[in-house]
């Protein structure tokens, strides 16, 4: 199949190596923002094969691992109403809330589905009317549309037993938030993709400018990332700090515009805590006020739920780069994919799965 193989090509994987290496005369801090290239990095040794010095910084760029927990417990709390349907995609169910977990709350009787898309949790409402069917609306930029597009729907089509939880975060807030950090150690961006096909590129050359940091465009295939990297490199290496697009197959510049008007009609921007990073300005959408009946956050009354964290768990690190995963205690002993204690164990694109998945001799030792 197309890309498949010619973006993983062994052959032009060295000369792009062979490229960064010769580029590079300095070392290099580079954040991947996103988690799916977090995985990718870590699954095909690309960090380690880079030159000395040159050093992967995995960014907060999982959806499912910035979740905050007060979200996660309000979603407990909702899932366990008995007049409720709670419909969620699969990898929130094993993310764990300040007790339990969706999968333990299933397990105790409450009505918990997984779902493949926020309209087959619309299509629940529909053939169930008796009963308040919520879905849990998170991610980036990415998943945004589908879910404005289904709250949409519901209101056109009148189904008032429809509502969506929501948790959605922005990637161009979460960057400036990292440069302003006095721990910060990134001087380079691979920006996602996917997000970017969505929204464009318009938000990016103005924080490369303010913060002087390159930000390229990036894909998931082992060449795509490699490319990345060398563009970054070569910039930090001449001084520059601009955008460039190095995924233009999937990116054109001003994104996807049917999207971005769904976006600006059904949500509008708020103030959003990320789990283990905080409170970050303008980094979220709400429902915006003529779809916000349909808010479950509001149509159940959770918003005052108290939350508390494992102190064991150090994902919040992880998640703004100051740590390996590895780097943790708990890594591999206390947290584990089955007994998870953060988000960033649990997701498919959490960087904690991702070592824990390929790079399990890399235990740190603990006296």
């Amino acid at each position: 199949m197309k890309y498949l193989d010619e973006f993983s090509d062994p052959d032009l994987a060295r000369r792009l190596l062979g490229q960064i290496h010769a580029a590079t005369t300095r070392p290099w801090a580079i954040m991947e923002v996103c988690g799916g290239q977090t995985h990718s990095i870590i699954r095909h040794g690309i960090d380690q094969l880079l030159p000395r010095g040159v050093e992967m910084i995995h960014g907060p760029g999982c959806p499912v691992c910035v979740t905050p927990l007060e979200i996660i417990d309000r979603a407990l709390a909702i899932a366990r109403r008995p007049e409720v349907i709670f419909c969620s995609f699969g990898d929130m169910l094993r993310v764990p809330g300040s007790r339990d977990d969706l999968f333990t709350v299933k397990s105790e009787g409450a009505d918990v589905r997984v779902v493949y898309s926020p309209l087959d949790a619309l299509q629940v409402a529909r053939d169930n009317p008796g009963k308040e069917v919520v879905f849990f609306g998170i991610g980036f930029e990415t998943t945004a549309p589908a879910n404005a597009m289904t709250v949409h729907q519901a209101r056109t089509q009148g189904i008032g037993n429809f509502s969506l939880l929501v948790s959605h975060v922005l990637v161009p807030p979460a960057i400036a938030a990292i440069m302003e950090s006095p721990t910060c150690r990134v001087q380079g961006f691979l920006a996602a993709g996917h997000v970017c096909s969505v929204m464009g590129t318009s938000e990016y050359p103005p924080l490369a400018g303010k913060y002087r940091v390159p930000i390229v465009v990036t894909g998931f295939e082992p060449l795509d990332i490699l490319e990345g990297i060398r563009r970054t490199i070569v910039q930090l290496e001449t001084g520059r700090h601009e955008l460039e697009n190095a995924y233009p197959r999937a990116v054109p510049a001003e994104g996807n515009p049917a999207a971005i008007a769904m976006l600006r009609d059904v949500f509008e921007v708020t103030d959003r805590a990320w789990r283990g990073i905080g409170t970050i300005p303008a980094s979220g959408w709400r429902l915006s006020p003529g779809y916000a009946v349909y808010d479950a956050e509001l149509r159940f009354d959770v918003t005052g739920i108290q939350t508390a964290e494992s102190p064991l768990c150090r994902s919040g690190a992880v998640l703004q780069g100051l740590i390996k995963p590895h780097e943790c205690a708990a890594f591999g002993r206390t947290c584990t994919p089955r007994k998870p204690l953060g988000a960033t164990m649990v997701s498919s694109e959490g960087a904690c799965a991702a070592y824990y998945a390929y790079r399990r001799l890399d235990l740190v030792e603990v006296p």
